[in-house]
This record gives C-alpha cells, structure tokens and sequence, in this order.
C-alpha cells in the first residue's frame, strides 16, 4: 500500500464569528507505512459536532486548539486495513479521534477496537458513542434525574437531544423538547416526548415553556444557552437541576453577550447550574453501555442521522450545525462499508 494517498481537510484560517467554507481546505498527502505498534486504518465515517467550533479558535481549553494547515481531528470510525501491532489486526473494526481524513497511520493505542455487531457501526458516533454518552452522563449524573421528574430540552432533536429525550422517557418522565421544524417537532412526539416546542414559529419562547410545564421543570438539559437557558430559569422548580452541555446559540459571537438577566433567581430557588464535560464521567461508561443496550436491543431508543457523503463534504455538514441544516447527528460517509 505504499502508493496510498489520504485526502484530508485542513483548518485554512480561523472563523471569525460564522465560519465559512473558506475557512477550510482539502488537501492530499502520501499515507504513512506503519512501522512497529502502528495500525494503518481506512475511514469509513466520521463525525462533526458543535463543540469544534471552539477548536477552531486560538484560545485556552480542555482540548488544544486545531492548528492552521494540518487536518482537523474528530471522531471517526474505520478498519484495519495493515498491523505492525499486536492488539489490532487487520479486518478490525476501530473508533479514533483522527477524523477529518480518509487514512490514518498512528500506534495502535490511538484506536479502540468495537464490535460491529451490536448495530449499525456509525451508531458509535452517536447512540453508543460521544453524544450518546454526553446525554447519559449530563442527564443522569450530572442532572440527578429521578424517575418521573419533569425534563425540559432544548435542540431536543439534536445528535445528544435525541437520546436525552428518550433516556428521560425511559425512566417514566414528563418531557417537553424545542426544536426548529415542523418536522423535528414530530419526529420527537412519534418517539414518545409529551410536548414540543417550535422555538422559531411559538412567539414567545418564556410563556411557551411555561405554559407546557405548569407546575415547574425540575431538570432542564441545555444545549442552546441564550434564550432557552433565561426561560428554563424562569420556570425551574425549588431545588431544580441544569445540566449545561453546550451553548451553540452563542458559539459564533464575536463579543461576550451578557449572562442570563434572571441568573438571581438561581439563588432563591437553590438551583444547580453545572456545566460539564463527557470526558469528565468516564467512570459510568460501563452503566452507559448496559442501559443503552438494553434500550437499543428493545426497540426503546430511535436516532435521526443526516449524512454528506466525501471527504470533501465534510466542511459544509460542520457548517449545517449552525444553521438547523441537520436533523439528529451529522455524519460524513467517508468510504465503503467495509475497507478490506
């Protein structure tokens, strides 16, 4: 395989508020030969999430900033196509984080060998993967959710909202999710949510939050911030619980925006507001995977996938996040179905 070459995108400037396709590059480049504990894998699908964005620009984090001219890095999943290692040979299937390209050559600790069989293999960059465990550590963890308690959750048809609304539903909750269409709106009410939100046609998103929790939300599952956080704070019970996973209405700011203007009532009704990290709760992976595939194995957890196909494609299904481009998680086809 020595005469392989490996498309691959490249961060070409930094975004400045909306990032555009100019902001990014393709570019090719001769594929490494694995020398000793290194595996050469072939990319079948990768992923592209709203957290990158943060990436993108040159600032302190919990993960390093993508540099200019070398490939972006995401979650991907691929096959062993050459072993130098024991741990992985050839034929087995692998999630990593070197998406962004078509062929990745590293030591094989950089890869984590998955079992193909437990369902469709790009489900491991959502349901059984980060967003899948993103929703289960912020909902269960870090949101304390008690079975029948009242969950409110904004980008409820997002790649995390999705399987946040379900798990709630699961443990035989009241829950109300916002979304952005007419269509994401049904497709969650056919998964069992009691109530959504149109957050662009309902007019006043504060009264339509209250009006569909009228006796309080006792946790509420942010992904949005802004407006959406102002409103839940505004109809939290006593002791309510915000489990703060992503702000993407405020991603692309190019100033601060001010916080909440009803943060105070966070004191008077002793709430909990966290932010949180998935790589932080690796610890209940293993509770993770067990409930989840109980659920998955019952017919009990649906997802949405919206899907580009080429590596070249790869710019604008990141673009289509901020723009209500996709429903449920976005993914990018890389290759076939099989590499060897």
């Amino acid at each position: 395989m020595s005469n392989l070459v490996s498309k691959e995108i490249r961060l070409k400037a930094r975004p400045v508020g909306m990032p555009k396709a100019s902001d990014f590059e393709l570019a090719s480049k001769p594929v490494v030969q694995p020398g000793a504990g290194d595996v050469l894998v072939r990319n079948i699908w990768m992923s592209v999430d709203p957290y990158m964005r943060g990436r993108m620009m040159d600032r302190e984090s919990y993960v390093p900033p993508f540099q200019i001219g070398e490939a972006l890095q995401g979650g991907a999943l691929g096959q062993v196509v050459e072993s130098k290692s024991d741990k992985l040979k050839v034929g087995d299937f692998v999630q990593s984080m070197w998406g962004w390209r078509e062929y990745e050559t590293n030591k094989a600790e950089t890869f984590q060998k998955i079992d193909p069989s437990l369902g469709p293999l790009q489900a491991y960059l959502g349901a059984l993967g980060m967003p899948g465990m993103t929703a289960y550590a912020g909902l269960i963890k870090v949101g304390e959710l008690k079975d029948g308690n009242t969950v409110f959750v904004s980008a409820a048809s997002g790649a995390v909202g999705q399987i946040v609304c379900q798990l709630a539903k699961a443990h035989g909750c009241y829950v109300v999710g916002s979304a952005g269409s007419d269509d994401k709106c049904a497709w969650l009410l056919k998964q069992g949510v009691d109530k959504v939100i149109n957050y662009k046609t309902c007019g006043d998103l504060n009264a339509a939050v209250g009006a569909a929790f009228p006796k309080g939300i006792d946790v509420y599952f942010d992904n949005v911030g802004g407006s959406h956080l102002e409103a839940a704070i505004n109809h939290m019970k006593p002791f309510g619980r915000l489990a703060l996973c992503g702000m993407i209405e405020q991603y692309n700011d190019t100033a601060p925006r001010p916080g909440p203007s009803n943060l105070i009532m966070a004191v008077g009704k002793s709430l909990k507001l966290q932010g949180f990290i998935v790589s932080n709760h690796l610890d209940i992976l293993p509770a993770f995977y067990q409930e989840m595939g109980a659920l998955i194995k019952a017919g009990k957890m649906k997802w949405q996938e919206t899907i580009e196909d080429g590596i070249e494609n790869a710019p604008k299904a990141f673009l289509n996040l901020f723009t209500g481009g996709n429903t449920g998680k976005m993914l990018v086809k890389i290759g076939p179905d099989k590499a060897v």
